[in-house]
C-alpha cells in the first residue's frame, strides 16, 4: 500500500475541548479502496477524529488531504461534495420525512437535478435493501432499519470516502452478519472505508488494516493479526483497562 498514493492524509492533528486534549499530533494515511478500522477505549477521540476529517469541528493544529487537496477549514457540507460521507455514532436522521426524502437530501449535495437525484436515491435504496420501505416515515422503522437509512444517504452523496460510526452497534448477531456483508459490498464498489466499531468480531472481519487510539494518542497501526498480539493495544484496550 505504500507504493500508492494516499486518498487522504492526515498530518498531526490536534484537538482540545477546554483542558481536555482529545486528539494528541493524530498523523495516519488512509489508501484507495482499503478498509480502515479505528479502535480504541470509551473517549479515546475516534469520533472527534471523523469530526475533524468531515469539517464538523475544527482543529487546532495539523492538516487533513483528501486527494491530494488540503480540505482543513472547509465547511462540512464542502467536504461532502468533495466526496467524503460519515454516519454518526447517535443516529441523525430527519424524523418529519419518509425513508426516501432522508436519502434524497444526501443525492441533492452532489446532483442538483432532481430527477437525477431520485434516481441515485432509488439505487441507493436498492443497494441497501430499503427499497420497500421507501415511501415509510422513519419514526416507524426499527433501530437497524434507522441505521440503514443514515447508511444510505451517506451513500447517496456519492462517497469516495466514508466514516462508520459504530453503524453495528445495537445490532444482533445475525443483523451484524448481514451488516459485514453490505460494509463488504460497498467497498467493493471502490469505495474506501474508515470504520469506528467497539464488536471486535466487526473489526476483524472487515478491517485490512488496524490504527488504535488511546487518550487521543495513536499507539497502533498495523494488520489485524498484529494489533490482536500487541501488549499495548492489550494493556489499553484489548485487555481490558477501561470499557470499551
Amino acid at each position: 500500500m505504500s507504493t500508492q498514493r494516499p486518498i487522504l492524509k492526515v498530518q498531526n492533528l490536534n484537538k482540545s475541548f477546554g483542558g481536555l486534549k482529545a486528539i494528541r499530533d493524530l498523523s495516519f494515511e488512509v489508501y484507495p479502496r482499503e478498509i480502515l478500522g479505528l479502535i480504541g477505549p470509551n473517549g479515546a477521540g475516534k469520533s472527534t477524529s471523523f469530526d475533524l476529517i468531515s469539517g464538523l469541528q475544527m482543529a487546532d493544529e495539523g492538516a487533513v488531504e483528501f486527494n491530494g487537496q488540503r480540505i482543513t477549514g472547509l465547511k462540512s457540507h464542502v467536504i461532502a461534495q468533495r466526496g467524503i460521507s460519515r454516519t454518526f455514532q447517535k443516529i441523525r436522521v430527519f424524523t418529519s420525512m419518509t425513508v426516501k426524502e432522508n436519502i434524497l437530501v444526501g443525492a441533492l449535495i452532489h446532483c442538483h437535478d432532481l430527477k437525477k437525484a431520485e434516481e441515485k436515491v432509488m439505487e441507493t435504496l436498492e443497494l441497501t435493501e430499503l427499497s420497500d420501505k421507501k415511501d415509510l416515515p422513519v419514526t416507524s422503522l426499527t433501530l437497524v432499519d434507522r441505521k440503514k437509512v443514515e447508511l444510505t444517504r451517506a451513500l447517496s452523496t456519492s462517497p469516495q470516502l466514508l466514516l462508520l460510526d459504530e453503524v453495528m452497534s445495537g445490532l444482533n448477531p445475525k443483523e451484524i452478519e448481514i451488516a459485514i456483508a453490505l460494509v463488504k459490498k460497498i467497498n467493493q464498489l471502490g469505495i474506501t472505508i474508515i470504520i469506528v466499531e467497539h464488536v471486535m468480531r466487526v473489526i476483524m472481519s472487515l478491517a485490512q488494516r488496524i490504527i488504535v487510539l488511546d487518550y487521543g494518542v495513536k499507539i497502533a497501526d498495523g494488520a489485524p493479526q498484529e494489533i490482536r498480539k500487541d501488549p499495548q493495544v492489550i494493556k489499553a484496550y484489548l485487555g481490558g483497562g477501561r470499557h470499551a
